[in-house]
């Protein structure tokens, strides 16, 4: 937990401990990723507005070290500042003033969301191409690359609906839980980014545009 309201985390802690979580609050703002490397949360709930640093800062470090996922709770909760978050890798965003039990859904989905694939559904495959959803990497012969968690979410989409049309809303919604703020732009670059690495094992071309509707995987 990365809060530097003492109140705020200590309201979360107590709460989330009754829940069966084990939470640790980050004391020293100047270096939060050396706590996260120590620490190794399974998610992290992240402030804006801190000591030194903001929360994007981390939030920007924490993605080159980890997938898991990134929770914003911040009052700062304009529509720029949750698109922000959100492409800068964040997983959802709870805006302050916020209710316990919405912020423990929101934990309890991403959580799910990230750890919990069953034994038959650890591997979508297409032709010669496998995508492993523990490790979130993607294989084809003896090529491999491995995904940010919007590049993999984008792929476990489009691979099990494949041979049809996955709509720009359904994948923002499949990312963000949302499509009512998400700048249309921020699922453009998501993709570009993710087909210039699938380029790199020789899938140019690999996920199809339909233009003014989504995309495909024949």
């Amino acid at each position: 937990m990365v809060e530097d309201d003492d109140t705020i985390t200590g309201v979360l802690e107590r709460h989330l401990t009754k829940w069966g979580y084990l939470v640790q609050g980050v004391r020293d703002f100047s270096n939060v990723l050396e706590q996260f490397l120590a620490f190794k949360p399974h998610l992290t709930l992240l402030d804006i507005s801190l000591p030194f640093y903001s929360g994007y800062h981390w939030c920007e470090e924490i993605r080159k070290a980890s997938k898991s996922p990134i929770l914003f709770l911040s009052s700062a909760g304009d529509d720029m500042n949750q698109v922000m978050a959100l492409s800068l890798g964040a997983d959802g965003f709870v805006v302050k003033p916020f209710s316990l039990e919405v912020v423990t859904a929101k934990i309890q989905a991403l959580l799910r969301r990230a750890y919990s694939f069953g034994g038959d559904e650890d591997i979508l495959t297409r032709g010669d191409i496998s995508l492993n959803l523990r490790e979130a990497t993607l294989s084809r012969g003896a090529s491999s690359i491995e995904l940010t968690r919007n590049e993999f979410r984008i792929l476990e989409a489009l691979l099990k609906q494949a041979g049809k049309t996955v709509s720009r809303e359904a994948l923002m919604m499949k990312l963000w839980e949302t499509d009512s703020f998400i700048d249309d732009n921020t699922l453009t670059v998501n993709m570009a980014r993710l087909r210039k690495k699938l380029e790199s094992i020789g899938l140019a071309g690999w996920i199809i545009t339909k233009k003014g509707w989504g995309y495909l995987i024949l």
